[in-house]
Order: structure tokens, then sequence, then C-alpha cells
């Protein structure tokens, strides 16, 4: 069965918890993720999952999972981030490098595998998310950095909602979430009052089950929605 979606930053958080659902419900799912020891950890063995190690800042990464979709795919789910300096720095003393880091993650590489893979989404008509945060909408000091990769992500998103009006192009914000990523730009906080991501993943399910136009949405205002 040839692959229905492809996740990437499958190895832990909401990436994981997303790729389990999916496959839980007979669905064929490419999981992405540079750490290939924990992918193999977290994922292997498990029914309808395909691992492929990789980064998404590597530019043959696409070329290697046209392969593995061959001519259609339903769904693309970036997912895989980087959140930069820890403790998080304020914009007068970010690191240029840095800086340049999380936007190859966050905007240029998922930017890079979306054009790969553009044609087979096109067939399916498929969908493509890009995982959004309150950061890209609000002022926080020192997400500066992690805020603008994101509003830049969510601004590509919008537009290739735009430029693709057969597919469906979401930018979906799941809130604060207990994970990996959080407790650094927390570090020696407990984060425990945060929800775990499997509790997100409802809420993404029902956007990419009822397929509203392309745009911004949030967990929360999905979640109300269906309550």
């Amino acid at each position: 069965m040839a692959p229905s979606a492809i996740v990437t930053g499958s190895g832990s958080g909401l990436g994981l918890a997303l790729t389990l659902a999916l496959a839980a419900r007979g669905e064929h799912v490419v999981a992405v993720a540079r750490d290939a020891d924990r992918l193999r950890t977290v994922l292997g063995g498990t029914v309808g999952v395909t691992l492929h190690p990789g980064d998404v800042t590597d530019p043959g990464l696409g070329a290697e999972l046209r392969e593995r979709v061959g001519d259609r795919l339903d769904l693309l789910v970036h997912n895989a981030g980087e959140l930069g300096p820890s403790p998080l720095p304020r914009l007068a003393d970010y690191p240029a490098a840095a800086l340049r880091a999380v936007l190859e993650t966050t905007v240029v590489g998922p930017l890079q595998l979306t054009q790969a893979l553009l044609p087979a989404v096109r067939r399916a008509r498929g969908t493509v998310v890009g995982l959004s945060s309150d950061a890209a909408v609000e002022a926080y000091e020192g997400w500066g950095g992690y805020g603008l990769a994101k509003a830049a992500a969510d601004h590509a998103a919008a537009v290739l909602g735009v430029e693709e009006p057969d597919l469906r192009v979401y930018a979906f914000d799941p809130g604060d979430m207990r994970t990996a990523m959080h407790q650094r730009a927390f570090p020696g906080e407990d984060i425990s009052d945060r929800p775990e991501p499997a509790t997100v993943v409802p809420a993404l399910l029902r956007l990419l089950d009822s397929r509203p136009p392309s745009g911004r949405y949030t967990a929360a205002s999905l979640s109300a929605v269906a309550s």
C-alpha cells in the first residue's frame, strides 16, 4: 500500500502522537525524524508506519520521499521544529547563526519539501499542514526568533493556499503542550500543567476530516466547535 501521509518530526511530541493516531485508523504514514535511533525506538514495528530518518533542512530529503510516496500523497504535515537557543534570548542578543538555523528548519526546509512533493499532493487534491504557534501572532519577550519563523511559515501556508485552490493548506496552532521543546524554552521550570500532545490530536484530526477552507486554525477553536 502506498503511503497516504508524511509527518516530519515524528520522533516525539505532537508528531509522534499524530503518527500513531493516523496509523491506528488504518492510514500508511511515512514517519520522518532526524534521530534514527529514537525513531526506531518509538515507532519501530508499528503497523502502517514506514520509518525514514532524515533532516528537513537536507535539500535531498524531498527527492527521497518522492520516491517513497509515488504519484499521490493525501497529507503532508510539517511538524519538525527548532526552538533556537535556550534560555530564549532577546532579539538584541539573538545570534545570527542560530536564527538562520531556526528559519532553515521552520521555513526553508518545509518549503523545499513541499515543492518536491507538491505534484503528488495535487494529484490527490490533498492537504498540507504546518505547525504554528501563538508566538507567530503575539509578541512575547524572548520568543522573537521562534515567533518570526512561525509567522513566516504561517504566511507561506496562506500564500500556498491561495496559489493552490484545489488543495487544503492549514497553519495549525496546537497551543502549549508538554514537550521536550517547550521544556527547553523554560529551563528548570515545571511545565507539567501543560497538556500532553496526544490531547491535541483529536482537534487536528477534526480539521483534516472536515476540510474547511485553507487558513489558520487553533486547537482551542476546533475543540470549542466540537463541544
